[in-house]
């Protein structure tokens, strides 16, 4: 699959386009001492008419009623904004899948959508964390600053596999300058925790909260990581003023 407005024909169209939702996920355990911080403002982005927006897979968020599993309309339009803009730029190794994680959303919901576009389904809808300095059950707040404990915005290309301290774990590469292209030295990666488990939201009402990492169950990361590892999309997405204003992705002048 090619860019964006060129790879995805229509015959794509014609594939019966159930929605699966396969996995449960969340993220790390929320620390007493989280130091607060003044929230980003955040505002409703236009992208009815948006450059850079393939028609056909806009169309997708309806035909798989992405709106059923809790997935804003605007994350998905600017994640595909964002994914053409890469597209083009030759960043994306593996054009098939599109993950989006949807911080708008409260840490209680099923917020992390990975995206089959080649043909055409949801693949997995799970649990995701926010960074512990982020908020509660909403982040509200973000950085690309070190030990700032934040959830960081944007865009990122997944790469290769390590095993770590949570075992199996995944690097991302942060695209998104200014907003999250520290990721590498902040060691933010996608790995598995027990914290971002359904059972630890069930027994304690929250979902964990991580250093700034985007944990995802630890039943599930191994099948996930699997999916989206060497140089696939992965957007992290909140209606922050700042980052909507300032992402030179997604305002083409990057």
């Amino acid at each position: 699959m090619t860019k964006i407005l060129k790879s995805i024909s229509a015959s794509w169209l014609s594939f019966s386009l159930a929605a699966v939702p396969v996995l449960n996920s969340g993220i790390e355990f929320p620390g007493a001492n989280a130091v607060p911080a003044k929230a980003s403002p955040v505002f409703e982005w236009n992208v009815s008419n948006s450059p850079g927006v393939s028609k056909n897979l806009s169309e997708l968020y309806n035909r798989i009623h992405l709106d059923n599993f809790g997935l804003s309309r605007t994350a998905f339009d600017l994640a595909l904004r964002g994914y053409n803009y890469l597209s083009e730029k030759n960043r994306i190794i593996n054009a098939d899948y599109l993950t989006i994680c949807d911080l708008s959303q409260s840490s209680r919901k099923k917020r992390l959508y990975i995206i089959d576009l080649k043909n055409g389904r949801l693949l997995i809808n799970t649990y995701v964390s926010h960074g512990r300095n982020s908020g509660g059950e909403f982040a509200t707040r973000f950085s690309n600053r070190s030990e700032s404990l934040q959830s960081s915005l944007g865009f990122y290309v997944t790469e290769n596999t390590y095993y770590g301290e949570h075992g199996l774990s995944l690097k991302i590469k942060g695209v998104d300058k200014g907003f999250n292209d520290k990721a590498a030295s902040r060691m933010i990666v996608l790995h598995g925790a027990k914290y971002a488990e359904e059972s630890f939201l069930s027994q304690n009402g929250y979902l964990g909260r991580s250093f700034g990492c985007p944990a995802v169950p630890e039943s599930e990361s191994a099948a996930i990581i699997s999916i989206i590892k060497n140089g696939t999309l992965f957007f992290i997405y909140h209606p922050t003023a700042k980052y909507l204003n300032g992402s030179a992705i997604l305002n083409d002048n990057g």
